[in-house]
């Protein structure tokens, strides 16, 4: 049985690309100081994906807690 569109998380949608565009790789390159004006657009060399991810954000009742027993 699938999920109705209007149940599912916007978050859980995003998914996480391991190939870039043509012009993706070509403006990564250009950070790299690997790509030239006189070079060809085809033929490029690979470039690395860099995955991010999120870490969870610890709540602040545990943290409050925490000073507490560290103080005593």
């Amino acid at each position: 049985m699938t999920m109705d569109k209007s149940l599912r998380i916007r978050r859980a949608l995003v998914k996480v690309r391991s190939v870039l565009t043509r012009a993706e790789r070509i403006k990564r390159l250009q950070e790299l100081d690997r790509w030239g004006d006189d070079s060809p657009p085809l033929g490029l060399p690979k470039v690395r994906v860099q995955k991010i991810s999120m870490k969870k954000k610890k709540k602040k009742k545990e943290e409050d807690a925490a000073e507490q027993g560290k103080g005593k």
